[in-house]
């Protein structure tokens, strides 16, 4: 079970997705909070206790302390929990900001309820997980002395919302089975994504569709 906290200013958006993720077997919201100084404090609380949160769902615009704020200050106290930023916002600089800051994954609003869920068991498992079109706005945040990474082939804005987490997956050195836990689908249905991925990519195999995204995703923490 994946122990939730839900952050956000708009109780009726705390109801709401409350409602939405407690409807799948393996998510239970724990609580939640209204800033990210409340946030902090709740997070404090369940420390070691048998209901710590294991992701926190944040928004960025709160009063008090808005999301960015609190994701560092989560990270840095809380490293054992992982940030997910649930916003209406996709500004590059809250991205960047908060990806440098330690989030493990990005998503405005309107996602759809699966893409959510999907995204909170990658974070959870230390994957990063960026909603489509947040990928270029989260490049500041790496270091300016990292090796300047190739223009992203326009194939890639093809690819499904799984079909990203399937790649970053197979980046990782994932294999079909282990692809399959991850994401709570059939094998079969992970090579069916996987020769789509090939397809809409024009790879041969696996193997130079690891290499290739490699070379253009954020990996996944050893």
């Amino acid at each position: 079970m994946i122990r939730l906290l839900l952050v956000d200013d708009q109780i009726i958006i705390r109801q709401g997705l409350k409602s939405l993720l407690e409807s799948k077997p393996d998510l239970q919201v724990i609580g939640d909070a209204e800033n990210g100084q409340l946030a902090l404090d709740l997070l404090e609380s369940l420390q070691g206790t048998p209901l710590q949160p294991d992701v926190v769902l944040l928004d960025v615009r709160m009063p008090v302390m808005d999301g960015v704020a609190a994701t560092q200050r989560i990270c840095q106290r809380f490293p054992e929990t992982q940030v997910l930023i649930l916003t209406t916002f996709d500004d590059d600089e809250y991205v960047s900001q908060a990806m440098r800051f330690g989030a493990k994954g990005y998503l405005v609003k309107d996602t759809p309820s699966e893409d959510l869920a999907m995204a909170i068991r990658a974070v959870y498992q230390g994957y990063t997980y960026l909603g489509p079109g947040l990928f270029e706005k989260a490049l500041p945040h790496q270091s300016t002395a990292a090796p300047v990474k190739p223009a992203i082939p326009p194939e890639l804005a093809h690819l499904s919302p799984r079909e990203w987490e399937v790649l970053r997956l197979i980046a990782s050195g994932a294999s079909n089975r282990e692809i399959a836990q991850a994401l709570y689908i059939s094998e079969r249905t992970v090579k069916n994504h996987v020769t789509s991925i090939l397809s809409r990519l024009g790879l041969r195999d696996r193997t130079q569709a690891a290499l290739f995204a490699s070379s253009l995703l954020p990996l996944p923490d050893a």
